[in-house]
Order: C-alpha cells, then structure tokens, then sequence
C-alpha cells in the first residue's frame, strides 16, 4: 500500500514538472526568448508561509553549507528540474522489488 501511494505521488509530483515545463516553453516561444521560471517564484505564488518555513528550519540547521549553496541553488533552478528529480526518486521509492529467478525463499 505504501509503495502505490509513493508511485502515485511521484506520478503526480513528475507531471506538475512537467506542466511546469510546458508552461516555461509555451512562455518562452510567445516572448521569443528563453524564460525559466525558478523554483522560488513558483514556490512564493502558490505557498509563501512554507517557502517561509522551510527557509528558516534550512537556517535553524546551523550549516551554512546547506543554507547558502544548496538551497540557493535549489530555489534558483527552474521549477521543473526539483519536481522530475521528487517525482523520479518517489517513482524509484515505491517500485516493486525485483523478482530473484533461482534463488528460493
């Protein structure tokens, strides 16, 4: 039951990316420029209290590391990458064990 739930959530999470990506290409071909729209924006219109949070529990953490690269990083990047990177781990989370052909339990 829990491995269809982590499929289905990153069957679901995967198409928000790649919604998001057909939204920055019909964007970028109506301005004839390439616009990406990155993650923070994205995040900041549909949720600005848990960009918030997220931003102050990352600084609560006290490593610097992950606070000024990593996350920085991660809300600059366009807001499709984060979601097909989610989606897949959570399609690879909840994928059926292979089958052992030979091996008896």
């Amino acid at each position: 039951m829990i491995r269809f739930l982590l499929r289905l959530l990153g069957f679901l999470v995967l198409a928000a990316g790649f919604v998001a990506l057909v939204v920055d290409g019909a964007r970028s071909i109506a301005a004839g420029v390439l616009s990406l729209t990155p993650t923070a924006q994205s995040w900041a219109q549909f949720s600005p209290d848990t960009l918030e949070s997220v931003k102050r529990f990352v600084a609560d953490l006290g490593v610097p590391a992950l606070e000024n690269p990593v996350l920085s990083s991660i809300l600059a990047s366009p807001t499709f990458a984060p979601l097909i990177v989610i989606g897949v781990l959570l399609m690879l989370l909840g994928r059926r064990p292979r089958r052992r052909v030979g091996v008896e339990p």
